[in-house]
């Protein structure tokens, strides 16, 4: 009997231990096992995005050449595919570095290391924000490609363009072949076409001075052009205002150059957008968690700066999203 009874207690204590309730399921505090169902439900968003970004790129019969449409930098330079965006991503992996060292020395009660390192995430954070600015602007301030229009282009066959006057151009920069990149640029709106300083001139520089020049001959309204466009011995001005410069095919097709896949530019600029979107909200937390810290709220809990955790986790998933970015834009 008195057996019976121990073996009766021993099952309830049991019972009461499993149901006893405050357990934290997989060693995780709440506040963690919720930024994971927010991080997770966010990668299916970003996934979601991109395999409509592929769906649609493998679609369509041509699409923009990452290594020209991306190869620009600050301080004047050009064709250096692929510079830039290395340097951006760069300083958002460095920062995510930082960001490990941050929650190291939370685990230890560290106050000031966890300052330090959580403001040197905030410097890549913000550099990174900055970087993509630049990109932005001049792709739509010099490149002129908005949501709506994509000016670069790809050609399918082999061939030559014409020169401003009509004639096949005999510049070695001016024949191409399936798969070269080309941009349609804005007339007279266009800062390689000419005033280059010392330096001498590309074919494609050449081209465009001479076609502004005869643009600005012929008096065209640049506000009022036909819907038509009007037609140049070696180029076309469209409505718009973008000279299409024509070409001459190894088949003898004549044709001229046209705007590339409208759904780039839209792709590129919401994608990387919401990117960049999540990037600025992770600086702005990172700030308000690291004035916390510093005023030493966080110590006061000694819980290991869980909120700086947090928030690394959040971090780490901007990265590891923009490696993906990274690849699809600018890489495939």
């Amino acid at each position: 009997m008195a057996a019976n009874t121990a073996h009766h207690e021993d099952v309830h204590e049991t019972t009461e231990e499993l149901w006893s309730g405050g357990k934290q399921p997989f060693k995780a505090s709440y506040g963690k096992l919720m930024m994971w169902y927010f991080l997770v439900s966010d990668a299916f968003t970003f996934a979601g995005f991109l395999i409509a970004y592929g769906a649609l790129r493998f679609s369509s019969p041509t699409w923009p050449v990452p290594d020209f449409v991306f190869s620009t930098a600050p301080f004047g330079i050009h064709g250096a595919p692929l510079i830039f965006v290395t340097f951006m991503s760069f300083l958002l992996i460095l920062s995510s570095v930082t960001m490990v060292r941050a929650v190291q020395e939370g685990h230890r009660e560290n106050q000031r290391g966890v300052v330090f390192w959580m403001f040197l995430t905030v410097i890549g954070g913000a550099g990174f924000l900055a970087c993509q600015a630049w990109e932005w602007n001049n792709l739509i301030t010099k490149e002129c490609m908005t949501v709506t229009r994509n000016p670069f282009g790809t050609h399918t066959d082999t061939g030559v363009y014409l020169n401003a006057d009509g004639s096949r151009s005999s510049a070695a920069d001016d024949a191409f072949k399936p798969g070269m990149g080309y941009l349609i640029h804005h007339a007279h709106l266009d800062d390689h076409g000419g005033g280059h300083g010392d330096h001498e001139m590309t074919a494609e520089e050449t081209f465009l001075a001479a076609a502004n020049a005869k643009i600005a001959s012929s008096n065209v309204d640049m506000e009022n052009i036909p819907e038509a466009g009007l037609d140049f011995a070696g180029f076309r001005l469209n409505e718009e205002g973008f000279i299409q410069r024509k070409f001459i095919t190894d088949a003898g097709v004549a044709a001229a150059q046209e705007n590339g896949p409208k759904a780039f530019g839209a792709l590129f600029f919401f994608i990387t957008g919401f990117h960049g979107f999540h990037v600025l909200s992770g600086v702005v937390f990172l700030i308000i968690i690291m004035l916390n810290a510093g005023g030493g709220l966080y110590a006061a809990r000694k819980n290991g700066y869980e909120m700086v955790e947090k928030i690394g986790l959040y971090w780490h998933f901007v990265d590891l999203v923009w490696v993906f970015v990274f690849l699809v834009f600018y890489l495939l």
